[in-house]
């Protein structure tokens, strides 16, 4: 996941406004105007989380494994992406990344000594359906069957999700996500992996941010393929949504034992003030970036993004998509980094006939598209970490409560959290020093214990992540790992925080 395009070219992307309705949790949502402090020392120190709660990790293929052609494997659109010039910083590729695809067995046993219970990994598509149709390749089955048990073996629960960015570029040569064909497609290949995997794989989740997916491809052009269309960025999240379905039915038809759940792009939104516009435009961004899929699942229904009608024509929405659409998930998971301030500009005119291009805004005063009409700017009021996000612990405890709320109280995963900083090994006492990171999961972990002593069903958390990486288009300027990998050698080296982790992870508290 890449932090930095998060922050300033739109990768993050969520609100925390209300759903349906204007902004009604003003006391418990601050405004955009209201500055909390740090967490209390005090506050971390009672932290507790229950008996049995799950400390994992989250990881995913193009990012960690490497090996882009072998046994198989074909072109996926990041392949196709990192090997154009200018596209990439540095130049580099994901070509080997961390070596995952051979050194696997040794990454989890790190995870394994760090007192790891759940492992979030993706399946690359091009691995198993080389085109993305047809038979599948058997050594790339092969593959992940051998990482399962591996997993499995360290008595870590394996979490899969099907799809992390990297499709099949010859599906992206047949139109890519705007083409709907492609929701029957990604249906198959989810069999697929039910069928050779389900029997020890209980934990599925379809996509990856399908709201970064269909925006940051096809309308803000800044990821693979790169295009810029708004109309081509709805029907990519109209397919997306009917493949997410798709791929539920058909997991649960091959595996008695799958339960089905998401892995959402998620941070609270606050209006950026009490206004009645602002605030009905931070329910607008909730709508769209937050819960749009989740809503489509749960009640077979797009929740009210949109300024007016909702574009459904332009979606390629057909009769009977309600029904294809309901499948409810067996449980929500969502990733939390940061926070956004949202205002109203449903009457700036600024799009050219067009769209602006990009979630986040230079230019407040413009609107980002002219379906939602509203304006999102990155805060700054917290700290800012080295890729650039504002450190703002109290959002978890908004966003979840809030999801719970809205919800009926689901089961909730956090499937992704943390925070990049570039600190180095110190070669002299062999050891990373990050006590930035320490911090920052101390303060967002105390947020996320209150939560869940006021009620939310949370049952796991998965710190991003495992290894530093593969950064998608920052390449290996970022560092978001519990574990220092040094890319010139494959060398591992647990940093601090990840001793820590390990610790909270054997405790259930912070203070360790």
């Amino acid at each position: 996941m890449n932090r930095r395009q998060f922050a300033t070219r739109s990768l993050a992307a969520v609100a925390g406004a209300v759903l349906h309705q204007p902004f009604s949790h003003a006391t418990t949502l601050l405004s955009g105007e209201q500055v909390p402090g740090s967490v209390p020392d005090s506050v971390i120190q009672k932290a507790r989380f229950p008996e049995g709660f799950l400390w994992g990790v989250a990881t995913a293929s193009y990012q960690n494994e490497g090996a882009w052609n072998e046994d198989g494997k074909g072109e996926s659109i990041w392949d196709r992406f990192t090997h154009t010039p200018g596209k990439v910083r540095g130049g580099v590729t994901g070509d080997v990344a961390c070596d995952q695809y051979h050194l696997y067995p040794q990454d989890i046993a790190l995870a394994k000594r760090l007192n790891q219970k759940s492992y979030r990994f993706s399946i690359s598509w091009p691995r198993i359906q080389p085109t993305g149709t047809g038979a599948p390749n058997m050594k790339g089955l092969d593959h992940y069957s051998r990482f399962v048990d591996t997993l499995l073996a360290a008595g870590i629960r394996p979490w899969c999700t099907l799809y992390h960015w990297d499709l099949p570029q010859a599906l992206e040569d047949r139109g890519g996500w705007p083409n709907r064909d492609l929701a029957n497609y990604f249906a198959d290949y989810a069999g697929i992996l039910a069928k050779h995997l389900g029997d020890r794989i209980t934990m599925w989740a379809p996509f990856n941010m399908p709201w970064a997916i269909a925006f940051m491809g096809y309308a803000a052009g800044s990821s693979p393929p790169c295009r810029s269309s708004f109309p081509d960025f709805l029907k990519a999240a109209h397919t997306l949504a009917l493949a997410q379905a798709e791929a539920h039915r058909s997991i649960k038809a091959a595996s008695s034992k799958a339960t089905v759940g998401s892995a959402y792009e998620m941070a609270p939104a606050y209006p950026k003030t009490n206004s009645e516009a602002d605030r009905a435009a931070a329910a607008r961004y909730h709508a769209m970036n937050n819960v749009f899929f989740l809503e489509a699942a749960m009640k077979g229904k797009y929740p009210n993004a949109f300024i007016g009608e909702p574009p459904y024509e332009i979606m390629g929405f057909k009769p009977g998509d309600e029904k294809i659409l309901y499948a409810p998930l067996d449980w929500v998971g969502l990733h939390y980094y940061t926070r956004r301030i949202v205002s109203d500009a449903s009457h700036a005119h600024c799009f050219g006939g067009g769209f602006s291009g990009t979630e986040i805004e230079s230019d407040s005063a413009c609107a980002r598209d002219p379906y939602t009409g509203l304006s999102a700017v990155m805060p700054t009021e917290g700290p800012l970490t080295e890729a650039g996000l504002e450190v703002w612990p109290r959002g978890i405890y908004d966003l979840v409560t809030q999801i719970s709320k809205e919800y009926n109280h689901p089961f909730i995963e956090i499937t992704e959290s943390g925070c990049g900083y570039l600190d180095s090994p110190d070669e002299e006492h062999g050891r990373v020093p990050d006590s930035r990171r320490i911090q920052w999961y101390r303060e967002t972990l105390a947020e996320l214990a209150r939560a869940i002593a006021d009620g939310a069903r949370v049952r796991a958390f998965h710190a991003w992540t495992l290894l530093d990486n593969f950064q998608w288009a920052e390449g290996y300027t970022e560092r978001y790992g519990l574990i220092y990998t040094d890319f010139r050698n494959q060398k591992r080296t647990i940093k601090d925080s990840g001793y820590w982790y390990a610790k909270v992870a054997a405790s259930n508290k912070l203070e360790v």
